[in-house]
């Protein structure tokens, strides 16, 4: 899952939002430098990802990508579901996604210290152009995956991915329904037994 799905699967707690938003800047054990609570997100993070990676349904949205972006169609289907989660937020939670994501960007502002240093240095560029609140629309996942693109010197050619996107529209929204259910399940379990 991307950015905005693991922030939402980790509850109410800021610190566990934030583990879960820094996950992949933090390698190894040195989740163990951070507050616990920040290290529960890590870890949820982690949970997560492999739930999600092993998961058939996912592994089905992943086959209609393989054949053009192969290893990067893990990436790409992340991004997909993070638009159905934007799009439909109103399913999944009472709070309004604008209020939601600027709540969630006070919380790194106030804990900017003690965010690893890539997290610090792509934090400006988040907020100013809103990514969060921008995978609501296919154009904004587009702008999205077009920078992701450029960070692997455009051999994943992640930016026409769209393409697909709209292609089999009502079936990834279909296959991420479903897989969304299953893993809000998987992280609620996770954060009771912490």
């Amino acid at each position: 899952m991307n950015f905005l799905a693991h922030i939402y699967l980790s509850g109410n707690s800021d610190s566990i939002k934030i583990g879960n938003f820094i996950a992949d800047s933090v390698r190894g054990k040195h989740f163990q430098d951070f507050p616990f609570e920040v290290q529960k997100g890590i870890i949820l993070h982690r949970a997560i990802d492999s739930f999600t990676d092993a998961h058939p349904i996912f592994r089905k949205s992943t086959k209609k990508l393989h054949a053009r972006y192969h290893h990067y169609a893990g990436v790409i289907v992340d991004v997909f579901y993070d638009h159905f989660l934007a799009k439909n937020w109103s399913n999944y939670s009472d709070e309004n996604l604008t209020e939601f994501v600027e709540r969630f960007y006070q919380s790194l502002t106030d804990n900017f210290s003690i965010l690893p240093e890539k997290v610090k240095k792509m934090l400006p560029y988040m907020m100013r152009e809103n990514w969060l609140v921008s995978y609501q629309t296919v154009e904004g996942i587009k702008y999205i995956l077009t920078k992701m693109d450029q960070r692997t010197a455009n051999e994943s050619k992640m930016r026409f991915s769209t393409e697909e996107l709209t292609e089999y529209y009502s079936e990834f929204e279909q296959e991420f329904t479903a897989f969304f259910e299953e893993l809000s399940a998987f992280a609620k379990q996770k954060l009771d037994k912490n």
